[in-house]
């Protein structure tokens, strides 16, 4: 593991070990030249390999001939900032076992490890490599959407990014609002060579892997939502026993009437507009209506908000979180149109018109019944006159 360099006739010591240190001795002729080498290991745990929220342990060793100094070790992350480390109960002045904070996804880079002494003088950084396995997107997302609507939830990995080498596998879970079961949707595994494949487990609700989607991503897709289709969804990574998870609640908005159809004139109908879980303390619900008025406008930070409606006009619910608008649904409220009125009325004048004509087709009817029994008399007569040879004289 040694060579030596005949024109300079340095000595070159490959594959550097702790137990090459020492004092390595140069003799030409009467001349005799002397060397102290000491010798430093840097190991991290996991082979640089983490998760989110792990705590990295960094372990320098060193090696000498003569006494060991004491050392004062920093470690810089690999934004060139300062970490804070604690020394492990095992550190010693040979070995220095040093606990790293808690790690994030942006936290994948070179970290340097800055080594001081002064006596014997000792000024060294050595550089090494963490690869944190996370989500680039938050541990807790919020998304909000309508019922009848399609939405795509989506995590973004960033084993990519960070050029990690090591299969890892995950699975993605959704438990339902207000729910303690967790349902399964799917699982999937990554190789080192980045290669994804995912296995559908759970066909509920019509739950889908879309076919086209970005690399490094787990989506699953809704195609059309329903109000029980709220809740949580959780992506979950698995890597030598340690696991990470990132969380989407999904959270659902609906309309309804307190009746179906239009609304009768002078009549009076309740709008609801609810969403499927409590609403964060920045948020609020808010019924308007178009064109309308500041009494038309009704609040609340619950997750449901009434509103009472007496006319016909075009009405939209908002969920607002910080003066922002997330969704919003819409209602048209329709008034019995005002031919119906007319027809009403007209059927009512149509029926006295009728009632009026029948009773006068009645008395018609009656006065011809009367003339004509009259006649009937009249001939009677004239025949019992004819029998009883009696005559009658015609005039002109």
């Amino acid at each position: 593991r040694s060579e030596i360099d005949r024109k300079s006739k340095h000595l070159k010591v490959l594959d550097l070990r702790l137990s090459d240190a020492g004092t390595y001795t140069c003799a030409y002729g009467s001349q005799v030249a002397r060397i102290s080498l000491h010798v430093f290991q840097l190991t991290i745990s996991s082979d640089g390999y983490f998760l989110v929220n792990d705590i990295p342990e960094l372990t320098l060793t060193q090696s000498a001939s003569h006494s060991l100094p004491d050392l004062t070790i920093t470690v810089s992350d690999n934004n060139k900032n300062t970490v804070r480390s604690t020394p492990s109960e095992n550190t010693t002045r040979q070995k220095y076992v040093l606990k790293l904070k808690q790690l994030e996804a942006t936290d994948s880079g070179t970290w340097m490890c800055h080594i001081h002494s002064d006596s014997p003088l000792i000024n060294q950084s050595i550089p090494f490599d963490v690869k944190v396995l996370g989500f680039q997107n938050p541990n807790l997302e919020r998304k909000y959407v309508t019922v009848g609507s399609a939405v795509i939830l989506s995590w973004l990995l960033n084993f990519q990014k960070i050029k990690w080498k090591e299969d890892f596998t995950g699975q993605l879970n959704w438990k339902q609002q207000g729910s303690a079961t967790t349902h399964e949707l799917f699982d999937f595994s990554i190789t080192a060579r980045g290669e994804q494949q995912e296995i559908k487990k759970s066909s509920h609700f019509g739950s889908e892997i879309p076919e086209s989607k970005p690399d490094g991503t787990i989506q699953v897709k809704l195609p059309k939502v329903h109000f029980n289709h709220s809740g949580q969804y959780k992506c979950e990574l698995a890597y030598k026993g340690r696991h990470v998870q990132s969380r989407i609640d999904l959270v659902v908005m609906k309309v309804s009437a307190s009746h179906a159809g239009l609304l009768p004139r002078g009549a009076e109908m309740t709008l609801t507009c609810q969403v499927s879980g409590p609403l964060p303390s920045n948020a609020h619900l808010l019924w308007e209506r178009v064109n309308g008025t500041q009494m038309d406008i009704e609040k609340s930070k619950q997750h449901e908000v009434k509103v009472k409606v007496r006319a016909a006009g075009l009405w939209y619910c908002h969920l607002i979180e910080d003066n922002d608008r997330k969704i919003s649904l819409r209602y048209p409220v329709e008034e019995t149109p005002d031919w119906n009125s007319y027809v009403t009325i007209g059927a009512s004048v149509g029926g006295s018109v009728l009632t009026l004509g029948l009773a006068c087709l009645c008395i018609i009817s009656s006065i011809r019944w009367q003339r004509r029994r009259q006649w009937r008399k009249r001939m009677a007569r004239a025949r019992q006159h004819l029998l009883e040879n009696k005559t009658c004289q015609c005039q002109r």
